[in-house]
């Protein structure tokens, strides 16, 4: 995102997913400094039949991110890469594959940063994206990605045993 200075109510919405992903933050691990340098064996593992692996808990971690981007610049359904929705079967693979799906990971949380850094501050209590305020979606994003540090803490735990 370009430098230019933010409305004090849209910075602090766009530091709020920035430490929830990336950003050094008092509540310790977010959902990047969770999944650092992990390899396909680390990723593909589950921690019991029918439970997502970290690989699965990843991507869909960008498909929400992709999901918030689009109801939040009115976005066509659909562009996002993988086929599906929500959770998306990973096979046990590669390095590579996890390098590319990580890769998703980081593009669709720049699209989103951009697109929460563009916000105009009076729209943040609109109800134009459904249920819930855009602030209120944004937040929970974040939240969402906390989730999901956290699990994956969990089954990386689970995994040394």
């Amino acid at each position: 995102m370009p430098s230019v200075t933010l409305a004090p109510e849209v910075k602090v919405l766009v530091d709020l997913v920035d430490e929830a992903f990336d950003r050094r933050a008092w509540h310790g691990t977010n959902l990047r400094g969770a999944v650092r340098g992990l390899r396909e064996a680390d990723v593909a593992w589950r921690p019991g039949p029918g439970r997502h692996n970290v690989w699965e808990i990843a991507v869909h971690a960008a498909y929400w991110k992709y999901a918030v981007w689009r109801r939040l610049t009115g976005g066509k359904r659909a562009q996002f890469r993988l086929k599906g929705s929500n959770w998306f079967t990973r096979p046990d693979g590669s390095d590579r594959g996890w390098r590319e799906d990580l890769a998703l990971l980081d593009e669709m949380h720049a699209q989103l940063r951009e697109a929460v850094g563009r916000l105009d501050p009076a729209a943040l209590d609109r109800r134009d994206t459904g249920r819930f305020t855009t602030a209120a979606l944004v937040r929970g994003i974040a939240a969402h990605d906390l989730y999901h540090a956290g699990q994956i803490q969990l089954v990386k735990r689970l995994r040394r045993g």
